[in-house]
């Protein structure tokens, strides 16, 4: 099995504003396994809490762990090991995309039929960074008129206070008005259990359907309390991932959110479904910065999720590759072999 590997630099359209900061642009890396005649495509979107931060440190710790002979392996093998090895999750993700893409091909399956999960029916969300209103007055228009979009994420945990998330939460209510949108918010760890408490309440009585990790990582020993007579459905992100993850937080969230970068890919994220089926907990799956071939990827899964957040594609300037389509706000797999992605051919430098 060869391998091959090449970083874009990917630019957002517009800057992503969350409560642990603000990016502009990713370099991404792309990996490439061939074998008897075979390609198969994955991607990494780097993150320091994911164990990679750069494109340099995942090639060199999937180079290091591919001088294993995993040839014979089967996938789920290949993960284990991975795993065991520490090799970072947003790296493994790009190993392991690239695996079941080389796998559907030689089943001549698409990978959402070779996984035996139906097309996704429900729409994403598309999702809107920290920002001042005057700016979210300008930019909800942009991501919603003529898109289809039904549903919008709205980042708060402003390092400026629950006022500042209020004023923002505001603006994009009004400049919501003329469209018919489903309003979730994700405040990315950035509220105390206090501000937790009383922004689930305020937000509840405004119509917001749930929120996303309204505690930092690392302070979930507060999510039973706030758990209880919660007024808003709670979903956890960054404290979830992995599948063992699951059963710790089972009895005080109401969901899940599951990303590639974080679980190492589609294994990770199977078995992160499997495991919140096993407690009866919801679904989602959400993205980093990731181009059309991770959530072309992630999308073979998106029919056997509740809540689906697969639109970091929507906001690159340009995406480099090409994939899943959003048809009537749903973010659909095509019907190509594989996970039915790849890079267009004027970013790509040399042949995998």
């Amino acid at each position: 099995m060869q391998a091959n590997y090449l970083t874009l630099h990917l630019k957002k359209r517009f800057p992503l504003a969350i409560s642990r900061g603000v990016r502009t642009a990713s370099d991404n890396l792309f990996v490439s396994l061939s074998c008897d005649g075979i390609t198969g495509w994955g991607e990494m979107s780097p993150g320091a809490s994911e164990g990679a931060a750069t494109p340099e440190l995942a090639q060199s710790g999937l180079q290091a762990f591919l001088e294993n002979d995993v040839q014979e392996l089967s996938i789920e093998a290949i993960h284990d090991l991975a795993r065991r090895e520490n090799v970072p999750a947003c790296a493994l993700a790009a190993l392991d995309i690239a695996l079941w893409d080389m796998q559907a091909k030689k089943r001549d399956l698409p990978l959402y039929k070779l996984l035996g999960i139906n097309k996704p029916t429900v729409p994403t969300s598309v999702t809107i960074g920290i920002n001042p209103p005057e700016v979210v007055k300008q930019r909800v228009p942009l991501l919603l008129e003529g898109t289809g979009i039904r549903s919008l994420k709205i980042k708060l945990g402003s390092p400026q206070g629950i006022e500042a998330d209020k004023a923002m939460y505001r603006q994009v209510d009004e400049s919501c008005r003329d469209y018919d949108v489903q309003l979730r918010v994700d405040a990315n760890g950035g509220w105390d259990t206090e501000n937790a408490r009383h922004m689930m309440v305020w937000l509840a009585e405004r119509g917001v359907e749930y929120v996303e990790q309204p505690l930092a990582e690392g302070n979930e020993d507060a999510l039973p309390a706030l758990f209880q007579n919660r007024a808003l459905p709670i979903y956890i992100d960054e404290s979830c991932r992995f599948a063992e993850d699951v059963e710790k937080w089972a009895h005080c969230v109401d969901g899940v959110n599951i990303k590639l970068m974080k679980c190492g890919g589609i294994t990770g994220a199977l078995r992160i479904i499997d495991a919140a089926r096993d407690h009866h907990l919801k679904t989602m799956i959400g993205c980093m910065g990731e181009s059309s071939m991770s959530i072309s990827a992630a999308a073979a899964l998106s029919g056997a999720i509740d809540h689906i957040d697969l639109d970091s594609h929507m906001n690159l300037d340009p995406d480099p590759c090409i994939g899943a389509q959003v048809l009537n706000g749903i973010v659909v797999p095509n019907d190509l072999p594989g996970h039915g992605a790849s890079i267009k051919p004027q970013f790509l430098n040399s042949d995998p």
